[in-house]
């Protein structure tokens, strides 16, 4: 595999681990009262939102999702994003 493939796959590789790592703070930080307003839960919103907004914009589409009491968006765009990951070259 040429050069400039493994680094574009391993800053995607980097990109998509670090963001699941801010989505699973986020999730996290959601369980606990009283944080959304703290600096870190406010900058992993700002970080994972735009991915997850328009996953949820998808969602929103379907009646099945409208009422459920969790976001599933979320739970869909982690999974997205391991699919991706699991589509890119293995980097050796």
């Amino acid at each position: 595999m040429p050069v400039i493939f493994r680094i574009i796959a391993a800053t995607i590789y980097a990109f998509i681990g670090v963001l699941q790592f801010v989505m699973l703070i986020r999730a996290i930080l959601s369980w606990f009262p009283g944080t959304q307003d703290s600096a870190i839960s406010q900058f992993c919103t700002l970080v994972t939102e735009p991915f997850i907004a328009p996953v949820r914009f998808l969602l929103s589409q379907f009646s099945f999702t409208q009422g459920l009491p969790f976001d599933l968006s979320f739970f869909v765009t982690f999974i997205l994003l391991s699919l991706l990951e699991s589509f890119l070259p293995i980097i050796r």
